[in-house]
């Protein structure tokens, strides 16, 4: 990548180091420079070079920049700027310190320890939340965007280590007039996080990423994802018929009102599901605050930073060395 020689001559970035890997893109983190000595840590994600040189990929590179420039909330991660260097592509992005979800749940699984069902449901409140202002975004014409971030899963919600929950990741988001999508003809988003439309290959709505969020509880709650098998089409298969098993029964801490929530949230007929947002959002919010005090970021905050007081357990563990990449921490 001979264009990254140039990123701090050009534009004032200083590569740090490289935190995520993808099939399309590298992370790094860096280091942006001003006058005066003013550093600011950023992230920065670049379009592979063969990938820029693909219109389809650099157009919804661009486009998922683009989309995301103007969702401004806490629970998305920021991005601040688009730039070119040598025909490649990259975005800067808000650079979150701490874990990714799969961490979380993975450094749990090391340690032998159950992730708390109030935690468990205050980091999907969060994640929803997020979301359910996604959906609702406009563009400067007031025109519905009609965003469906699609790939709602555990690598891309990320966990700062103040106790913010992010959603990460717009790549293979739709949304209006911005994002290359060929619903109908492909799959988009990974088979053990996809709504039943999504594994019929049918036109999504944001009641697709409601589903999904379903599934990522679930599997905070029970330490599996209950839809997962040996291979995708069995997963698909699971996803689409598999009975919704009775998740009081898997575990005590869950009681009937957060079973009905969770078979609420994965009901294949998107009409029968939450119709948006901000009704599982008050759902989520309802089960956590209606008996008064419950769980907050500062409390997220100090549990993230008892769990991984001697490190990242997983990194000296063989089952999960090499599994996930943090955004960074």
């Amino acid at each position: 990548m001979a264009s990254l020689e140039h990123l701090y001559n050009e534009l004032h970035y200083a590569l740090v180091r490289k935190i995520a890997e993808g099939g399309m893109g590298v992370v790094y983190e860096a280091i942006q420079l001003g006058v005066d000595k003013f550093s600011k840590t950023v992230a920065i994600k670049l379009i592979r070079e063969e990938f820029s040189a693909i219109q389809e990929f650099r157009d919804n590179f661009v486009g998922e920049a683009k989309l995301v420039a103007d969702l401004i909330h806490t629970n998305i991660v920021q991005t601040y700027h688009l730039a070119e260097i040598s025909g490649q592509y990259f975005m800067v992005m808000e650079y979150v310190s701490g874990y990714t979800l799969e961490e979380f749940i993975c450094q749990h699984r090391c340690l032998g320890r159950r992730i708390p069902v109030d935690t468990a449901v205050f980091i999907v409140s969060r994640v929803i939340r997020g979301l359910a202002y996604a959906h609702a975004a406009e563009d400067k014409q007031k025109r519905l965007l009609n965003i469906v971030h699609r790939d709602v899963n555990p690598k891309n919600i990320m966990l700062a280590n103040e106790g913010d929950v992010k959603l990460t990741d717009f790549g293979i988001a739709k949304a209006f007039d911005l994002m290359y999508n060929e619903e109908g003809e492909v799959i988009a988003g990974k088979d053990e996080y996809l709504s039943p439309e999504q594994a019929r290959r049918e036109v999504t709505d944001g009641r697709a990423d409601l589903f999904a969020s379903g599934i990522v509880l679930a599997e905070l709650l029970l330490d599996e994802n209950i839809f997962e098998a040996d291979n995708p089409a069995t997963t698909r298969r699971n996803i689409l018929e598999m009975p919704i098993p009775d998740f009081t029964t898997y575990r005590p801490g869950i009681d009937e009102k957060l079973n009905e929530i969770l078979h609420k949230a994965l009901k294949r007929d998107r009409d029968a599901r939450y119709q948006t947002g901000v009704e599982m959002l008050t759902a989520l919010e309802m089960y956590l605050y209606s008996d008064g005090y419950g769980p907050t970021n500062e409390k997220l905050a100090g549990y993230i930073s008892e769990l991984f007081v001697d490190g990242p357990a997983y990194l000296q563990n063989p089952e999960f060395a090499g599994r996930t990449t943090s955004f960074g921490h």
